[in-house]
């Protein structure tokens, strides 16, 4: 039997990828119970049963958006031939993510983080997590590519991996403000063109 409250049909993971898209839009603080619940196609109750919170909602959508719509811009880091291969796919992968769809929305964790100071704590260190790890990753790949001697002993990898992390999370407020494709593909350009002067 159902819980109470809960809609007959429901479909968790089309509930769950419909509040994905509202935190997308509003971040975490903006995005309202009602709008959510709304969204969902489900009330209060149903929602607080089945995924306990509006942070714990929160904490599977952002999983949700890393395995489907925020996917294919770090995986492929690891693999890459060269670490400068590597940093070009992380940009003109971003390009190609912060611009699908009809209307470009950036990086649900690079956007949906709280700005004011009381906001929750724990939301904020998922969010936080979630980019430094992105940036570990680049440095890692960085600090392989200089024990390869593939780049020059003195390469500041953290300083790098730190810069090539900046500018995507720059693409994805460029985005949010409805830069093109074009545009951020410009971006990613502009940045590997720079690409020797990085180096010691």
């Amino acid at each position: 039997m159902s819980p109470r409250g809960r809609p007959r049909g429901f479909d968790r993971e089309d509930a769950l990828r419909r509040a994905m898209e509202v935190f997308w839009a509003q971040g975490y603080e903006s995005a309202s119970l009602t709008d959510l619940t709304r969204a969902m196609g489900i009330n209060a109750p149903s929602l607080y049963a089945t995924f306990g919170s509006k942070e714990a909602l929160f904490r599977e959508a952002v999983e949700l958006y890393i395995r489907t719509e925020g996917s294919g811009i770090w995986e492929a880091v690891e693999t890459a031939s060269t670490a400068r291969a590597a940093i070009e796919h992380v940009l003109y992968a971003t390009a190609e993510a912060f611009t699908q769809g009809p209307e470009s929305r950036g990086c649900l964790i690079v956007l949906a983080a709280p700005q004011i100071q009381c906001a929750n704590r724990e939301v904020c260190e998922v969010l936080k997590r979630h980019r430094l790890e992105n940036g570990q990753l680049l440095e890692r790949r960085l600090q392989r590519a200089v024990d390869a001697g593939e780049l020059p002993p003195s390469t500041d990898c953290g300083a790098i991996a730190n810069y090539i992390v900046t500018v995507q999370h720059g693409m994805s407020i460029q985005a949010r403000d409805g830069a093109s494709r074009d545009m951020l593909r410009a971006i990613a350009d502009c940045t590997m063109a720079g690409w020797e002067a990085l180096l010691p």
